[in-house]
């Protein structure tokens, strides 16, 4: 059974927005001088990485199997 079209659309959604999370993360991170926002910031840039790998793989077999109208 393939992805319904608003299940496919709101997935590009959320990699957009993760996308924009981990660029923000990437930046501020070169940018902050405290120790501990420093590994949090670290922590979600490899937490998003690895969801927008996920994301992709998902995205990936939805169009496999392709999108139902």
């Amino acid at each position: 059974m393939g992805y319904g079209l608003h299940e496919t659309l709101e997935i590009h959604e959320i990699a957009g927005f993760k996308a924009v999370s981990l660029t923000k993360s990437k930046t501020m991170k070169g940018l902050v001088s405290d120790p501990v926002l420093k590994e949090i910031l670290m922590q979600d840039v490899i937490t998003s990485s690895r969801q927008l790998e996920e994301l992709g793989r998902i995205l990936s077999s939805a169009v496999e199997k392709g999108v139902e109208a």
